[in-house]
């Protein structure tokens, strides 16, 4: 067994995760979305208050023990598997693979234009991965079962500063 050190920012100040509370049409599905990158997840946090306000700026430092039984699928940078992995979530929403927990790049704001011209056919995959290509990822872990949850601890939370 292995241990993740994750971290997830919002602007909701929460006790437990819960998945029905996901939001849909994310990079991985929906999910419960963390980083291996606490200054990521500040930078979460402060986004979420920005744009929808609540009661305050939250970072959470979790540990996910990794189990055999976990279904995980890792994607190692931009790679076409991970550009069509993004296409299928974020067109069809929902979860449209069947992994417990998924480890990857984060389709984030920089890169979000390129993704958007390759969902619109305008972009080939080829071409969509050559301008990802120039940008530098951050990481992101989601959650997609409540199997995975069961091996999710919340080990603190504070304001991000």
């Amino acid at each position: 067994m292995s241990r993740l050190v994750l971290f997830h920012g919002s602007n909701i100040d929460f006790d437990r995760v819960d998945l029905a509370e996901s939001r849909d049409k994310r990079d991985f599905g929906r999910g419960f979305y963390m980083t291996t990158l606490r200054e990521q997840a500040v930078r979460w946090a402060q986004n979420m208050y920005v744009r929808h306000s609540g009661p305050g700026r939250f970072v959470y430092e979790f540990e996910l023990n990794i189990f055999p039984d976990l279904r995980m699928k890792r994607f190692d940078g931009l790679s076409a598997e991970w550009l069509d992995m993004v296409k299928r979530n974020r067109v069809n929403g929902g979860i449209q693979h069947d992994y417990d927990v998924i480890c990857g790049p984060v389709a984030n704001d920089d890169t979000m234009r390129t993704i958007a011209l390759f969902v619109s056919g305008i972009y080939s995959e080829e071409i969509a991965l050559k301008q990802l290509a120039f940008f530098k990822p951050n990481d992101q872990v989601s959650i997609h079962t409540v199997k995975a949850l069961e091996y999710l601890r919340m080990v603190s939370k504070d304001n991000g500063e």
